[in-house]
């Protein structure tokens, strides 16, 4: 019997220890990493000469400290246009928040995201096709759009969701710039007016390997800076899907933003992606794929000037992947807008992007 309770008594023990061992087994640590692009375009309106430049668009750097296997620090810094002097070029905190994680359910607080359409949140180069980001994600989702505020986000059985409570849109910025939609309507986080505030909520499915689809809904009052103006009312509704396996990736997002008291009804677009992987047929390390998209913005629906503005947008390109963390990119495009008396665009851009 002694020696049954002693052997009970050395069992309890060693799986105390091992409990023990698997809960100081996480050890507190920082993480880096980042993406950047480099872009050439030609732009060229009817038969004019072209218009050409080279930019080092976007370099970002992630960093993240892990203070338990729940509680974390994540950030994000990006210098846009290469340098900052004199007006030019933008250097942003786009992250910066305090994260806590658990396996079905999150919390976030800072400089975060509201989750709206794909690339709000996946805007990394490798990601999308086209040399610059699609136009509907920044005349009709205002990527990247960030500000202060708090989250709470979960997922289970294949669905994952957000919440979003955010500084809201300044009023001014989108009368003023009505044909971007709301995107001058960002305050960035600087010395933000909150007595209105934005309120987010996204959904998603990704149960399927490649398969995403989702949806989300914003709103708030954009206020003026005359107190005696009404605010612009903002409602945003989006929709979203990808899918990227067995070769193919295809993209679709489409997206509609409400106004009240606003000179323009609404904005309204949507772009459609379809690609397919050759470098097998090649024998090509890496990936190859040839695209198509097809875009619709109207940013003014309802504006007097509206026809000036709606356009469409036809594009083929040639994406390369030698790795999932490296792009090479092509693409040629022509822009048509409704209205008549209103030149083609045309336009070929090429790029490199990496992330890591």
């Amino acid at each position: 019997m002694l020696k049954q309770v002693i052997r009970g008594i050395g069992l309890f023990g060693m799986l105390a220890n091992i409990s023990m061992a698997q809960d100081n087994f996480f050890e507190p640590g920082y993480s880096i990493g980042g993406y950047g692009e480099m872009h050439y375009n030609s732009s060229k309106i009817g038969d004019g000469d072209a218009a050409k430049k080279m930019d080092f668009h976007r370099f970002i750097i992630y960093y993240g400290y892990n203070w338990t296997e729940k509680w974390s620090f994540k950030s994000e810094v990006e210098l846009e246009h290469n340098y900052v002097k004199d007006g030019n070029g933008e250097l942003e905190l786009e992250q910066a928040f305090i994260n806590y994680h658990s396996d079905k359910i999150g919390f976030q607080a800072g400089v975060i995201l509201p989750s709206v359409g794909l690339m709000n949140d996946f805007h990394e180069p490798p990601l999308f096709f086209s040399v610059e980001r699609p136009e509907y994600s920044k005349y009709i989702i205002p990527t990247t759009w960030f500000g202060n505020g708090i989250a709470l986000y979960g997922q289970s059985n294949g669905f994952s969701w957000k919440a979003v409570i955010h500084e809201g849109l300044n009023g001014d910025g989108i009368a003023s710039k009505w044909s971007q939609g709301i995107r001058g309507g960002r305050q960035k986080g600087y010395k933000a007016n909150v007595q209105e505030l934005l309120y987010n909520g996204r959904i998603a499915y990704t149960g399927m390997p490649g398969f995403r689809v989702g949806g989300s809904f914003s709103t708030t009052q954009a206020l003026k800076s005359d107190e005696g103006e009404k605010p612009i009312g903002v409602s945003l509704m989006e929709a979203h899907a990808k899918y990227d396996a067995n070769g193919f990736m295809v993209v679709a997002e489409w997206g509609n933003i409400s106004y009240s008291d606003h000179s323009a009804k609404s904005s309204t677009g949507y772009y459609f992606d379809l690609g397919y992987d050759i470098s097998k047929m090649l024998n090509l390390d890496g990936k190859l794929y040839p695209w198509i998209r097809v875009t619709d913005i109207n940013p003014g629906v309802g504006h007097e000037s509206e026809d000036k503005k709606h356009y469409s947008k036809m594009m083929l390109g040639l994406t390369y992947k030698p790795i999932n963390q490296i792009v090479f990119k092509l693409d040629y495009g022509t822009k048509t807008y409704t209205d008549k008396a209103a030149d083609k665009v045309t336009l070929l851009n090429l790029g490199v992007g990496y992330n890591f």
